[in-house]
């Protein structure tokens, strides 16, 4: 991550901070005393994760908590499914420990190097339209606030202040355990086929609806859909994973050597951007396996890219596609990342991007080395328009004004932001530009 005088940098490379000091506190009263120190001498303080947010929500030019040491297991309720977790564990890491005891999460992203704080807090998500995102998952989590309490929030403590807590932008503490309701452990059959892309824009809703879990990609210069439809079956089944050679082949070679070659020669080269897409179309994307859940909802991405993801009302998503992939063409880019379409439940988490409304979300890329300002302020006009809210962790260009306007209970957001973090301890530039000062 850092080094004590050294900088800080995200893995997206869109935001870095020398902060004046790092402190990696392994255990909680280790956190409490790092933020009664630095409110001693009124030094702002952020905790980090493993820094996988394209936008600067985790900054800390003050103190910087790397929580990577602060890591674990605490306990686990077999009888209620529930596991706590310390703030720093790595969902990579959870799997391991959750099987023991027949457990798993009941849906994921598909990247699990984020620590499971850090993924609550900014909102990442998985897809499914009868699942919500991580954060939906939290049913208690302990943080330090700003005065370094220990604030206890759970079904039976402070109940009120869960929506809150369990997707807080880092804004009111430090967490520094997490509980989360678990399933029993479950294995996914998928089915990963190209289709026409205008077949999949047709029925994309009643297929989101009628599956576990769903989803697609579109490389800009194709005409075709890189489908992925999740069935959930139970422990028991039988599990036909990818060979092990191939899955290698087309993870290792093709999706991330093979592409980072592509990219890196379309950033210099952008008129090899459009065969070499609907060269991927055909190499990748149709296979079917079975296996445990973490093994296909995740999947190992080394090519480095930004990111920009809004949420739309699940109703708005064709539109707003049409018209983003309109945008595209007449302006002539050359696009070597996918746009991805992926789908939520309604929640009542009160800065949730699904909150009170079910949702779909498209996600768009850019190759590191590009400039992506140009594509991506174009693209949020037209999500915009369709009534979008930008991923807390990816980039976008509102503030707290804009913002208000899209979560009904902004306000009272920062309300319990102005009681728990009055001195604003915990503030950085992003959060005072989306939360105000």
């Amino acid at each position: 991550m850092t080094r004590p005088g050294g900088t800080w940098e995200n893995w997206g490379r869109t935001a870095k901070v020398r902060p004046r000091s790092v402190e990696t506190p392994a255990t909680v009263d280790a956190v409490q005393r790092a933020v009664q120190a630095a409110g001693a001498r009124g030094t702002r303080l952020k905790a980090v994760g493993a820094g996988h947010s394209f936008t600067g929500i985790a900054l800390a030019p003050g103190v910087l908590l790397d929580l990577s040491d602060l890591t674990g297991l605490v306990e686990v309720d077999t009888e209620r499914l529930r596991v706590r977790l310390l703030a720093g564990t790595r969902l990579h890491r959870i799997p391991a420990l959750l099987a023991p005891h027949g457990l798993a999460m009941p849906n994921l992203g598909d990247i699990d190097r984020q620590s499971i704080s850090g993924a609550i807090s900014t909102g990442t998500h998985g897809t499914g339209a009868r699942f919500g995102g991580i954060s939906t998952q939290v049913v208690g989590a302990t943080l330090v606030t700003a005065d370094a309490a220990l604030l206890t929030v759970d079904e039976t403590q402070n109940a009120d202040l869960l929506p809150a807590v369990a997707l807080g932008l880092g804004a009111l503490g430090i967490l520094v355990d997490v509980t989360l309701q678990c399933v029993p452990a479950f294995v996914l059959h998928a089915v990963e086929h190209p289709e026409p892309l205008d077949d999949v824009l047709a029925n994309m809703l009643s297929r989101a609806a009628q599956a576990d879990h769903f989803e697609f990609y579109w490389f800009p210069h194709t005409d075709v859909a890189l489908t992925k439809t999740n069935t959930r079956l139970p422990e028991s089944a039988v599990r036909l994973p990818l060979p092990r050679v191939g899955r290698w082949i087309d993870e290792a070679v093709l999706s991330n050597g093979l592409y980072r070659v592509a990219c890196g020669l379309g950033a210099v080269a952008p008129f090899i951007v459009p065969p070499f897409s609907r060269l991927a179309v055909r190499l990748t994307g149709d296979r079917e396996y079975t296996d445990v859940s973490t093994r296909v909802f995740t999947q190992s991405r080394t090519v480095r890219f930004r990111e920009m993801e809004y949420a739309l009302p699940v109703e708005n998503v064709g539109a707003a596609f049409t018209e983003m992939r309109a945008l595209i063409s007449r302006r002539g880019w050359k696009i070597s990342f996918p746009v991805e379409v992926r789908f939520a439940a309604a929640d009542d988490l009160w800065l949730s991007t699904a909150h009170g409304r079910a949702t779909a979300y498209i996600a768009v890329h850019r190759y590191w080395r590009e400039n992506p300002t140009e594509y991506f302020e174009a693209v949020e006009r037209i999500m915009l328009a369709h009534d979008g809210r930008p991923h807390w962790g990816k980039m976008h260009t509102l503030d707290a004004e804009a913002l208000r306007t899209r979560y009904p209970r902004f306000d009272d957001f920062v309300a319990l932001r102005d009681r728990l973090d009055p001195s604003r301890m915990f503030a950085n530039h992003y959060l005072e530009r989306v939360l105000g000062r």
